[in-house]
């Protein structure tokens, strides 16, 4: 569904701030698989992410969206295809606007504008129920605004706005990093949901080594640039985080320095 073929990308290159964030990258993610992508800071995770949803261009090397060849598409193009959820609550979401109208405008993302009445009885009750699954007390307080919202709330309502219209693909760029651990487990619940339901091809950018491990069916580790580890299936399954720090210490030729990546 998503290759990529080559890829690298260098930001400031010829000054003393060169920084080789990808490195001849070669990627295939099939229809339905749920990646999640571990390595530590500077290890090129999240400019991966950007350069599929089209925030950054590719240096060099080619990306391929269902066969056809995106990397020159902007990224208001390929975002009909794409959910996305960030690291930070404060983004995705309009916080003065209310969550019924938050909700709207992701429900009609890439769909044709029309004068008429913005939210029709139906789409309210569409809101209401599946608010209702993540437990939070929201599907009572369509009316409110989202600024209002906690962090959690506001994660939660961020990640039902990437999923709403099922995306071709579920971008998550840390998205429980910035949550307190209970209100993070209740998140990543609530994403294997959604993704199990939906069967959506999703790709989960974390720094945290045991939730890269317990979520989704294969797994990729990062370093410098690079991609070191691919593994999925039966593998995957039993995998330790004593595993995952022994490779990345074979690579690096040192400890695991930052602690997110085995603390939740």
């Amino acid at each position: 569904m998503i290759k990529l073929i080559g890829v690298s990308k260098t930001f400031n290159p010829g000054s003393i701030m060169e920084k080789k964030a990808l490195i001849d990258v070669n990627l295939e993610l099939r229809e339905g698989e749920f990646v999640t992508v571990i390595g530590g800071n500077g290890a090129g995770k999240s400019t991966l992410l950007n350069l599929i949803a089209g925030v950054s261009e590719v240096d060099s090397g080619r990306i391929l969206f269902d066969g056809i060849d995106v990397t020159d598409q902007k990224e208001h193009a390929r975002a009909r295809h794409l959910g996305r959820v960030f690291q930070d609550p404060m983004l995705g979401t309009a916080a003065n606007m209310e969550i019924e109208e938050n909700l709207a405008l992701a429900y009609r993302r890439g769909a044709r504008r029309t004068l008429r009445w913005g939210i029709t009885r139906e789409e309210r009750e569409l809101y209401a129920k599946r608010l209702a699954a993540f437990d939070l007390g929201l599907e009572t307080r369509l009316k409110s605004k989202v600024g209002l919202l906690s962090g959690g709330q506001r994660q939660a309502l961020t990640l039902l706005m990437a999923t709403l219209t099922k995306p071709r693909l579920l971008l998550l760029d840390e998205h429980t990093a910035a949550l307190d651990p209970k209100t993070a487990r209740k998140v990543l619940d609530l994403t294997d949901e959604i993704v199990r339901r939906d069967g959506l091809t999703t790709f989960m950018v974390t720094h945290n080594m045991k939730d890269a491990i317990k979520h989704g069916n294969r797994l990729i580790m990062m370093n410098a640039g690079r991609i070191i580890y691919d593994v999925s299936g039966d593998e995957k399954q039993s995998l330790q985080v004593a595993d995952l720090m022994k490779k990345f210490e074979n690579v690096n030729g040192e400890g695991v320095v930052n602690d997110r990546m085995l603390l939740g």
